[in-house]
Parts: structure tokens; sequence; C-alpha cells
């Protein structure tokens, strides 16, 4: 899955979102699976990368439900 960024994000409907959110969230499971089983991961730095992209949705949501108070 490709970097994802705040821009692309933001273009995404909020079911979009929502169903990006968890399959981070799985992937982010997977990846812990294989970490604590013994079985390295490909790209050891890949848990970084989903953590990061599950916070830039969370922030991005919650940016969103703060502008739609208002």
């Amino acid at each position: 899955m490709a970097r994802l960024t705040a821009k692309d994000i933001r273009k995404l409907t909020p079911a979009e979102r929502q169903k990006r959110l968890e399959d981070l969230y799985n992937e982010l499971a997977e990846i812990r699976i294989q970490h604590a089983t013994g079985g390295g991961t490909q790209n050891p730095f890949r848990i970084r990368n989903v953590r990061k992209a599950i916070a830039r949705i969370l922030t991005i949501e919650s940016e969103m439900e703060r502008e739609s108070q208002k």
C-alpha cells in the first residue's frame, strides 16, 4: 500500500476513510503477530508506517468533526 498523505485522505469519503482505517488496523495486527511469532517481516519499518497512517486518518477525522460542529 502506498503512503497515505493528508491530501489523499481528505479526498476520501467518510466510508472510504473508515474502510481504510479498518484495513490498516488489520494489517498492523498481522505484522505484530508475525513479529511476535519470530517470523521477521520483510520491511521492519512497516509497523511505523502503518501506525503513522492510522494517526493521520484519525487526526483528519477529528478535524472534520470539529469543522462540522462549528
